[in-house]
């Protein structure tokens, strides 16, 4: 039976932070956060109810390793470390981090309030590893200029690219969610001519309309960005947001991108870091950097309520190899493709 989702596919509200921490090693740290997981919906409802219009929500998940010291077999089918892609000057970069708090709302109290409350709660069980606030700028833009997020799918056809179905039916319901934050030369970016921002990002500065396909250039980040099979393209839901430190000349990026196959977004991260075909890789990666990268698994919300607090885990720690390396002469061999098979195989879109 398939399980009540998490709100991975919850509207996009104002503020966000993306919180990931690290499991601290010992059996009775196992302990206490499977004992905050029976604690969590509650303690959201706590928050939430302090502005029920603020649209708080938030968003669980657990890295390769993590499932393994906290839950176990069964295993997702598709959850491993994420895979780190080396390319000339482009790295990205694979990171810490066992658990991922994605929080959103309309008001970034609400946001800081509930991220408070989570780390209390789960105290020294964990280790903090990356943190960041994000805000929604102007019209949907982000710090490069342009409109983020203009292809995500609505309404049913985002529950169907998110929720595993029969795939994985032991898992029916849930997710899987890629992250990485990226900083941005915008000194760089900025000494560009407005039509050479639109060839590399392959839509209109302000009208954000997409170019045409006459002047697309192959290389663009739409066009690399654009994953089919038999002709269907196969969605992501993304609620990218961008963040920066003004003072410290930090400008960024955060990319959250949920998908019912890991697989998608793998693809697309090849096509930007390796190029398709090799070599023809994504420019926005000249003036953007990768700095953090994860994989989690989203389990259902019904999952995440029942987990026992006494629960063994059992699963030796995975064995998926974090790093892949990709030099251009050796995909050019073998067609610059990290094996990760075809994006569809047996996942129905239903």
């Amino acid at each position: 039976m398939r399980g009540v989702p998490q709100g991975v596919a919850a509207p996009l509200t104002r503020a966000a932070i993306f919180l990931v921490v690290t499991l601290n090693p010992g059996p009775e740290n196992c302990t206490a956060v499977r004992s905050f997981c029976g604690e969590f919906a509650a303690l959201l409802r706590a928050v939430d109810f302090r502005d029920i219009e603020g649209g708080l929500s938030c968003v669980m998940g657990f890295g390769s390793d993590a499932w393994d010291r906290l839950f176990g077999p069964p295993r997702p089918a598709e959850l491993h470390p994420f895979r780190e892609i080396r390319s000339g000057a482009r790295h990205a970069v694979s990171t810490p981090g066992d658990l991922l708090f994605h929080i959103r709302a309309q008001r970034m109290d609400l946001c800081f309030e509930l991220a408070t409350q989570i780390m209390e709660r789960l105290g020294d069980a964990v280790s903090a590893a990356d943190e960041v606030q994000g805000f929604r700028y102007f019209d949907d833009r982000d710090l490069l200029g342009f409109v983020d997020g203009t292809e995500n799918p609505r309404g049913q056809a985002a529950i169907d690219a998110v929720l595993i179905g029969e795939e994985d039916a032991a898992f029916a319901g849930a997710s899987y969610v890629i992250v990485q934050k990226y900083l941005h030369d915008l000194e760089g970016w900025n000494a560009l001519s407005t039509e050479a921002q639109e060839r590399i990002i392959g839509r209109t500065k302000l009208a954000d309309i997409e170019l045409d396909d006459s002047i697309k250039p192959t290389s663009a980040h739409n066009a690399l960005n654009t994953i089919a099979e038999d002709g269907k393209e196969i969605k992501i839901l993304r609620d990218n947001m961008p963040f920066g430190r003004a003072g410290y000349s930090e400008f960024g990026t955060y990319f959250i991108g949920y998908s019912r196959s890991p697989r998608t977004i793998e693809q697309m991260l090849e096509n930007m870091f390796i190029g398709r075909p090799p070599g023809n890789y994504d420019r926005l990666l000249d003036f953007s950097r990768a700095v953090t990268g994860n994989l989690f698994f989203v389990p259902t919300a019904t999952f995440v309520d029942t987990v026992p607090a006494d629960q063994p885990a059992v699963a030796a720690p995975s064995t998926g190899s974090p790093s892949v390396a990709a030099p251009p002469t050796r995909h050019a061999e073998n067609d610059g493709s990290l094996g990760i098979g075809s994006l569809k195989g047996d996942i129905p879109h239903e």
